[in-house]
């Protein structure tokens, strides 16, 4: 199944302005009576994809990121691979969805973007013995933008900052329930050019061992988001620019950039 989160044309009266969940089936949007993760029906009510503007697909409490996941990537960042999951938080606030713009902030000189698979919480979960199967807490996979700020990222060692200016994580377009995450192709264009490219194989920690991981430090809700890392291939980012996500059996995460703030 394809979850979303959506507006339907003409949505912008402040009484309508609240987006919905919804299933794609024949390009189309069919409403659902509640999200994903709860006991959802069937709505009466649909829209052709072309009426709809997509919203990101979730609203986490947290966005748990793992960094240096991909031996190449550390590579080029002149970093050693972790020994163990090397893990930071990005804030919520930093949440946009498909076609809104990455905003530039004044505050940093070299802005990039790092294409991930995600993967989007289905049930609370905490402390995951090694018998339990972890995806059965998962409620499927989407594309994520982990923005960085890397120039601060540098500066200030810890990542907080640079991780979470407002409009620095991109999700969606969608939720994909029926993709094998161990074996996904994960890239990202910039103007229709190639930047990243690297397959789910190559992660240094699958997505089974972080679910356990991450579950043994903090309880995952429904609806959080785990970001798995990101290939070979970061580069920045300018105004002007759009940047692209591409998970296989997910979608196309499609955002413009501005250009920093004064």
């Amino acid at each position: 199944m394809k979850f979303c989160r959506f507006y339907p044309a003409g949505f912008g009266g402040a009484a309508d302005s609240a987006p919905r969940y919804g299933l794609l089936e024949d390009n189309q949007v069919k409403e659902i009576t509640e999200a994903p993760w709860r006991e959802w029906g069937r709505g009466t009510r649909a829209w052709p994809m072309n009426e709809v503007q997509l919203a990101a697909p979730v609203e986490p409490s947290k966005i748990v990121c793992i960094g240096r996941n991909y031996a190449a990537h550390a590579a080029e960042l002149g970093n050693e691979m972790p020994k163990e999951p090397m893990m930071f938080l990005k804030a919520p606030s930093s949440v946009i969805g498909p076609g809104e713009a990455i905003v530039l902030t004044k505050y940093s000189s070299r802005i990039e973007y790092e294409g991930e698979l995600a993967v989007i919480m289905g049930r609370k979960c905490a402390n995951l013995s090694e018998a339990e199967n972890p995806f059965e807490y998962v409620l499927g996979y989407t594309c994520l933008n982990d923005v960085t700020a890397r120039d601060l990222q540098k500066s200030d060692v810890q990542f907080t900052r640079a991780k979470s200016f407002d409009t620095f994580c991109p999700i969606g377009p969608e939720i994909e329930t029926e993709i094998n995450p161990r074996d996904v192709l994960v890239e990202t264009f910039v103007n229709g050019e190639r930047r990243q490219s690297g397959n789910t194989s190559l992660m240094a920690y699958p997505v089974e061992f972080l679910l356990r991981w991450i579950s043994r430090m903090m309880t995952l809700m429904p609806g959080d988001v785990i970001a798995t890392g990101t290939p070979a291939g970061v580069g920045a980012l300018l105004g002007g620019e759009t940047v692209e996500v591409s998970v296989a059996g997910v979608g196309v995460l499609r955002n413009p950039v501005h250009a920093r703030r004064s």
